[in-house]
């Protein structure tokens, strides 16, 4: 037995994404105008979630924003306005990071998350996420990728 899916379309597209003076929820929207320039995924939370399966880098700072770690790639699992959900190989000892997502033309959104859970998977990796709490430079911008 089969059935088919028809997804409705989003209420706000990447494309006119609203219109906003916080700079988190721009930035959000400028890496998922990118990646979904159709507008059209599936969701049901009251805040849109899109997946997100892109890697990015995790780098733990302190207090003060000062890194105070090296910078760890991960696999993206979902992106929204509020936070991030990813996968990982290895336990992150730090609650505090900054997300560093690659945009077009080589430019860089980056966030201060506050990491709120994790799970271990049967596969062996991390499951985790956490919550935007600022737009932030990123530490790894000058990479070359």
């Amino acid at each position: 037995m089969s059935s088919s899916l028809t997804l409705p379309p989003l209420e706000t597209t990447p494309e006119f994404a609203p219109l906003t003076d916080d700079p988190v929820r721009r930035q959000v929207w400028e890496v998922l105008s990118g990646l979904y320039p159709g507008g059209r995924t599936p969701e049901r939370r009251a805040v849109q979630r899109f997946p997100y399966p892109q890697l990015l880098y995790l780098t733990p700072v302190g207090d003060d924003l000062a890194p105070v770690g090296e910078a760890v790639a991960v696999i993206g699992k979902h992106l929204s306005e509020r936070g991030l959900g990813f996968y990982h190989m290895h336990p992150l000892p730090y609650r505090r990071m900054i997300a560093s997502l690659q945009l077009p033309q080589s430019k860089w959104a980056a966030f201060l998350v506050d990491l709120k859970w994790t799970r271990f998977t049967q596969f062996g990796w991390y499951d985790s996420g956490g919550n935007f709490l600022q737009s932030v430079p990123s530490p790894v911008a000058p990479r070359a990728v």
